[in-house]
């Protein structure tokens, strides 16, 4: 039997980098997965393709997390298509390089809906559910090693990573008597589209290799691995905390 047999998850920004590898994770451990995306399909039909090519189940949703009217369809459909859904992963999320003094009032709100505000209202209509429908659940947030550590030039960032960490620490001791355990992945450097630009600066990317440990960028699969044990059974006691995923970064950082 695998491990995630008879679940279903709703997965955000599913259609590239992260998001994708930790959708088709889960898919591959038996859960129904619905895959939501913004803009065109193809990223989410490429995600759906192998999930259903090994027999599972999926559901592409075109939602914006920062439309509460998307948010509502997007729980909504998981309930149409499979009859509930216990397992909620706040992947979707962005970043916008500027100095402090430099940040507009419309990149502040355009960071801090997509990461914190759209995961907020997800997550509370995904609780809703739960609550109403008495059955126990997962949340898995999707953070950065930056809801901790210092990243000059991302204010808006790390203010949004930092308050998901909060989050997920009182969300923990509320929703643990309903059964739902709810806990952070913090990724490092890791081979996203993303980071585009910096795969493409190898001296810049020499420098951060030189200051991890493992001695190697992330991959999406070494975040989505994590995710689904945090998703299953065997993490069943582990609420309220983050779990870092970044090859020894944080233990070794500087700046210059």
């Amino acid at each position: 039997m695998q491990r995630l047999e008879g679940r279903v998850a709703i997965v955000t920004g599913a259609g590239t980098g992260i998001g994708q590898a930790i959708a088709d994770r889960l898919g591959s451990e038996g859960a129904k997965v619905v895959v939501d995306y913004v803009g065109k399909p193809d990223g989410a039909e490429e995600t759906l393709r192998p999930i259903e090519q090994s027999g599972g189940e999926g559901e592409m949703v075109s939602a914006d997390i920062t439309r509460d009217d998307d948010v509502r369809r997007l729980v909504d459909a998981a309930w149409n298509r499979f009859g509930a859904a216990d397992i909620l992963v706040n992947n979707a999320g962005m970043e916008i390089e500027s100095g402090f003094c430099d940040v507009t009032e419309a990149d502040y709100d355009r960071v801090m809906s997509v990461n914190l505000r759209g995961a907020f209202f997800l997550t509370q209509a995904f609780v809703r559910r739960l609550r109403d429908t008495k059955k126990p659940g997962r949340i898995v947030n999707i953070s950065s090693v930056h809801e901790d550590m210092a990243f000059p030039n991302f204010s808006t960032y790390c203010c949004s990573k930092g308050g998901l960490r909060m989050l997920m620490r009182d969300l923990a001791v509320e929703l643990g008597p309903l059964g739902i355990t709810v806990n952070n992945v913090a990724p490092g450097a890791i081979q996203t589209p993303i980071n585009k630009a910096l795969l493409a600066d190898k001296p810049k990317l020499n420098a951060l290799l030189a200051k991890i440990p493992l001695g190697r960028l992330g991959t999406p699969e070494d975040v989505a691995g994590l995710v689904a044990f945090l998703a299953s059974e065997d993490a069943a006691y582990i609420t309220g905390a983050t779990f870092v995923v970044d090859g020894g970064l944080m233990r070794d950082y500087h700046e210059q």
